[in-house]
């Protein structure tokens, strides 16, 4: 008797299954809050050069201001340069100081702003670029922080995927939760740049734990039947956590308050852990029997699956654990050992990277679009909606792998009709990114549930956090790859846009999943890849 069938006695999808749907909601909440956190954390206001005090009798202060600053290309004052000598105005009076005096005669003389800058204080109170002034040559450096902190989440990734697999998707849950609080609280009492930046890199290691272990604790209580539904429906609290913190960072406009506010709910996440169950295919694969029955009959009990003695006793559950040897503990290695394992992990590998750079490409960059950073958010929330329908009925229809080829093609489309659009027309624009980050969205629900699938349950944590590495990876360099509008405009796009393609053409080298049983083990994998065709579609 294999686990489909000892889930099937005692409820693939109930009360049970349900309750863990609810209890793991939480987490995904806390990620988009986290992840995306930067939008208005470290969101840059209009800004221009420290200026003296304006004469008393100077009625409009744009006067003042254009006596001190040059003007950009588009009309609007530079945020990064001043001149170095105030400049008269005709037919105005500004007191009896003396303008142009020592400045050579023809093109006005500018210089960076070495006194400060002044910011726009109408959108954020505050925000670390305000904090720190990481603005103009220190723009990069507000860059570096999102960067450090997916750096912080691949690493993470490796130790939870690694560790989880060795003591339980429960355990690790558990420390997530208090190490993401405590590392969070330390973030927003940070009193200098560097401290913020270690916190938040320690931060993301924390809550690298979320990432990997709360879908498959899901899905390995779950039957073949329903666990797309159930997958698609748990990734849409990560769309209720990204419209949550439009409205947070709405109602707070500083940045220590916010940080606050998205952690705090670690809280009753922590006692939340008394009611989650650990993964009963894990426990069968470990040889804890014990536990495993243990939670098997709360699982029959909620489902009102009454069960026989004989059904969960320990004859029959030692039947389901006949292909490892329990002693056995996964390791990273073990991910390219075999053939088809091999296979696998490189492919998703690809895809992974491929589906974090593009997503977090245009999400922590929607500027130009002639929105405010709420509007763009909510814009951003709203369409995922449809995008995890949309993905609902693909992966049942055309299952995961075309519908995860589908969705990195569009992103690579949107992206490259992108190039071909001028700048100027905004409406057009924000189409293109709207509908770039629908199908970038569909792209990473569909990742998700794919790899997952594609993993025995012996190695099911460990290849969710071998392959988060890498698209956390992806997400790190994502943020930097905006800089590159230095060397030319269009390097950007053009960046996201070609590794969503090749990402496109690796997915179509997996598997498919659909309707298939999660493997149990290694030799699951390599049998199910014995009978895989060259065009990816299971023989009979």
């Amino acid at each position: 008797m294999g686990f489909e069938e000892l889930l099937h006695k005692v409820g693939g999808f109930g009360p049970f299954q349900l309750r863990n749907l609810v209890l793991l909601a939480l987490p995904r909440f806390l990620l988009p809050m986290h992840f995306l956190l930067p939008i208005f954390m470290a969101a840059v206001p209009a800004h221009h050069c420290a200026l003296p005090d304006a004469p008393a009798n100077l009625s409009h202060q744009d006067l003042w201001l254009k006596t001190h600053l040059p003007r950009e290309t588009d009309g609007s004052f530079s945020s990064c340069l001043r001149f170095a000598y105030p400049q008269a105005l005709p037919n105005v009076t500004l007191g009896t100081e003396v303008y142009n005096s020592g400045e050579p005669e023809g093109e006005p003389l500018t210089v960076p702003c070495s006194q400060g800058w002044e910011y726009d204080r109408s959108e954020f109170s505050s925000t670390i670029a305000t904090e720190w002034d990481l603005v103009c040559q220190q723009r990069g450096l507000n860059k570096v922080t999102s960067t450090c902190f997916f750096i912080g989440v691949l690493l993470g990734a490796v130790v939870y995927g690694y560790l989880s697999d060795r003591f339980g998707r429960r355990r690790l849950l558990l420390v997530a939760y208090v190490s993401t609080l405590a590392l969070g609280l330390m973030s927003a009492a940070s009193v200098n740049y560097i401290m913020f930046v270690t916190t938040r890199m320690l931060t993301g290691s924390a809550l690298a734990g979320f990432t990997i272990i709360v879908l498959p604790l899901e899905l390995e209580w779950l039957d073949v039947e329903h666990r797309t539904v159930a997958g698609v429906i748990s990734t849409t609290f990560w769309t209720g956590g990204v419209l949550l913190l439009t409205l947070v960072g709405y109602l707070i406009r500083s940045w220590r308050w916010l940080l606050l506010a998205a952690t705090l709910p670690c809280v009753p996440g922590i006692i939340s852990i008394w009611w989650v169950p650990e993964s009963a295919r894990w426990l069968l694969t470990q040889g804890r029997v014990e536990e495993a029955k243990k939670y098997l009959s709360i699982c029959a009990k909620l489902n009102g699956r009454p069960i026989s003695e004989d059904s969960l006793s320990q004859e029959a559950l030692n039947k389901v654990i006949t292909m490892e040897r329990v002693s056995q503990r996964p390791s990273y290695l073990d991910l390219f050992r075999t053939s088809q394992l091999r296979h696998v992990s490189l492919c998703c590998m690809m895809m992974w990277f491929g589906v974090n750079f593009s997503y977090y490409g245009l999400t922590l960059d929607a500027s130009g679009l002639g929105l405010t950073v709420y509007q763009t958010q909510l814009l951003f929330g709203a369409v995922e909606v449809p995008s995890k329908i949309t993905v609902f009925f693909l992966v049942r229809l055309v299952g995961r792998r075309l519908t995860e080829a589908g969705m990195l093609l569009a992103t690579a489309l949107t992206f490259g009709i992108s190039l071909l659009v001028s700048s100027d027309t905004k409406s057009w624009i924000t189409a293109l990114v709207v509908i770039g980050k629908a199908f970038s969205e569909a792209a990473f629900t569909t990742a998700y549930l794919f790899t997952s699938e594609l993993y025995p349950t012996v190695l099911r944590q460990t290849g969710m956090g071998f392959t988060a590495l890498i698209g956390r990876l992806g997400a790190s360099l994502a943020p930097l790859v905006v800089l590159l509008d230095g060397v030319w405009l269009l390097l950007p796009k053009l960046a996201y846009g070609g590794i969503s393609f090749l990402a496109a053409c690796t997915v179509l080298l997996l598997p498919e999943t659909k309707k298939a049983q999660l493997p149990e083990t290694i030799q699951d994998v390599e049998r199910k890849g014995r009978k895989i065709d060259r065009s990816g579609t299971e023989l009979a």
